[in-house]
């Protein structure tokens, strides 16, 4: 969970790259990459851009130890001598500006801008892009799934299914940062200061001579923390009857028990039968815990069944994010330097969707001053002036130009913060509580029809007029170019 020591959490073509770029000379050349993705998860209608906070621990602590010199002097490659001494000296002097952490991000729009040396930018390519794409694709499935729970609450239950340690605690924080409660993990806990929550095991029952043994124990111990997990033998004929005999020795302590589990069955008609069997019994303080495999589309059909569950316990669908184990996000190179001069450059592909828009570039959201709601984003270079707040603002679509819409009375808010500026950290990492605030301003910006589950309405992400017209006619020239 540490970033210190993870020069070496890249790929070899990185270091490769940047041999051959110090062999030619090259490697003090500048250069500006974006990272971005082209199309959303899930088929949600917005993510979320997490990851931020561990790339900043990463550019900070990025240095090659000893053991990663020698290490690299054993490669086939044989690098020189002199080029590991230069790896041994290395510090990331570059900038980099980045969406801040709970934003809602687009496709196509850059999420991440690095710039400095081909050497540095070449370098942090790979663990940039490993924490961005990760972090963002549990936040993004952590906030789909808040949308259809709205008010209940959220637990996160995935470390023991999650790919390692890792993916493990920063899931857990990634999923905090759209709306979860808590996580069962505790070391999330200790790191990040996430609420911890956690029940028992069916194991706990089964040490004892009977369910009714086991639950009167756990609520000895822990009177005030009691969740009681009621499937273990006959979730109505046993557990549930058995649970309310715990919470009624509790009462006469003056105390409460806080909650069933229910983990396996029919959650829906569980739930119910639980429910009714609880207030009957005078216990309709008593919330209902659910777990077993759950995710966004199961709790939706849940609800629509009338399920009486309070509270979700989601594990291995979310912090897998079971249905696109991936984001892929990429890395472009938008910008280098010839001849002394920054000069825009476009990657050109067979596959439309994946021609990079050229250029180092600015994102402004625009927000109407009427609704305070978002109406696009807007993507334009850095030296273009925003029209005055009564101006007009020209969006078109740039997969279809005529597609075009004029727009007054607007504000337009920078979604690019500096972080890093010539190697020095001049953004302040807010605290986690901060960062779930921020995301639910973010939220609040946006009308339903693009936060739905099903069919989200597709937000606009326009290229301003300069902009267009640089990738149009690079593309053409390059067509051109190739035709000769």
């Amino acid at each position: 969970m540490m970033t210190a020591g993870l020069a070496l959490h890249t790929d070899k073509y990185q270091i490769n790259m940047m041999y051959a770029h110090w062999i030619n000379g090259s490697h003090n050349t500048k250069a500006v990459f974006e990272a971005y993705f082209r199309k959303l998860p899930f088929g949600n209608g917005y993510a979320v851009f997490a990851g931020l906070e561990r790339i900043v621990n990463y550019i900070q602590s990025l240095s090659f130890s000893d053991d990663d010199i020698a290490y690299l002097a054993k490669q086939e490659e044989q690098y020189k001598p002199e080029f590991l001494e230069e790896l041994r000296r290395f510090r990331f002097k570059g900038s980099i500006h980045a969406m801040k952490e709970g934003a809602l991000v687009f496709p196509n729009e850059p999420l991440i801008r690095v710039e400095g040396t081909i050497f540095e930018t070449q370098l942090v390519e790979t663990a940039i892009l490993n924490f961005m794409n990760f972090q963002t694709l549990i936040a993004t499935k952590a906030s789909r799934i808040r949308q259809v729970a709205g008010d209940d609450t959220l637990l996160e239950f995935g470390t023991r299914r999650a790919q390692e340690a890792d993916a493990a605690v920063w899931g857990a924080r990634a999923a905090y940062i759209a709306g979860f409660h808590a996580t069962s993990n505790m070391l999330a806990g200790e790191k990040f200061g996430i609420p911890t929550k956690g029940t028992h095991a069916h194991s706990w029952v089964q040490t004892f001579r009977s369910e009714q043994e086991a639950f009167d124990i756990f609520a000895q111990v822990m009177p005030d923390q009691v969740t009681l997990l009621v499937d273990t033998f006959d979730t109505l004929k046993s557990g549930i009857p058995n649970a309310i005999n715990t919470a009624k020795k509790l009462e006469a302590q003056g105390k409460r028990m806080n909650a069933i589990r229910l983990d396996s069955g029919d959650l829906a008609y569980l739930s119910i039968q639980a429910r009714r069997m609880l207030d009957d019994a005078g216990l309709d303080y008593v919330r209902i815990v659910a777990s077993n495999d759950l995710d966004e589309g199961t709790i939706l059909d849940l609800k629509a069944q009338g399920a009486k569950i309070d509270t979700w316990g989601v594990g291995t669908q979310l912090i897998t994010a079971a249905d696109q184990p991936a984001l892929g996000g990429v890395y472009k190179l938008v910008e280098r330097e010839v001849d002394g001069k920054m000069v825009p450059t476009i990657k050109i592909s067979a596959n439309p969707e994946k021609v990079s828009t050229p250029g180092k570039k600015e994102v402004y959201r625009i927000i109407s001053n009427g609704s305070g709601k978002a109406i696009a984003d807007y993507i334009c270079f850095p030296h273009e002036e925003m029209p005055p707040e009564n101006g007009k603002l020209k969006l078109f679509n740039p997969l279809h130009p005529y597609m075009r819409k004029n727009v007054k009375n607007f504000e337009a808010v920078p979604m690019l913060t500096p972080i890093f500026i010539q190697g020095e950290l001049v953004y302040e990492l807010p605290q986690l509580e901060e960062i779930r605030a921020y995301h639910d301003t973010q939220l609040d910006q946006f009308w339903p029809e693009y936060l739905r589950k099903l069919n989200p309405e597709i937000y606009r992400v326009n290229l301003s007029e300069e902009v267009w017209e640089v990738k149009q006619r690079m593309m053409a020239e390059l067509m051109e170019h190739s035709e000769d």
